[in-house]
């Protein structure tokens, strides 16, 4: 779907479609660091799901007691979304759409 060079990261990032209901993102980074829990760690980063109305999933998520992250704007999109962590500290993206 697009390729994205980020001077500020020197990183690229590749966006590629799978049945056009899928998308996976692909960061590439010079030194990313080894433990796959963190922003630009190295393997698996996350998980994504889309959501209609973010500000209602924050809410609803934040209702049953799960930490959220401050909704925040994709930068290359000017989508919103948000992260909470798994019971194993992993991230999981919700995004909307």
């Amino acid at each position: 779907m697009a390729e994205t060079y980020r001077e500020a990261r020197d990183s690229y990032k590749l966006d590629l479609a799978v049945n056009g209901l899928y998308q996976i993102e692909l960061f590439s980074f010079p030194n990313p660091p080894a433990r796959p829990s963190r922003p630009e760690a190295a393997g698996l980063r996350h998980l994504a799901f889309s959501v209609l109305d973010i500000e209602h999933t924050h809410a609803y998520l934040e209702q049953k007691n799960v930490a959220c992250e401050a909704i925040r704007v994709d930068e290359l999109t000017q989508k919103k979304f948000f992260f909470i962590a798994d019971p194993d500290d992993l991230p999981i993206e919700f995004y909307e759409i």
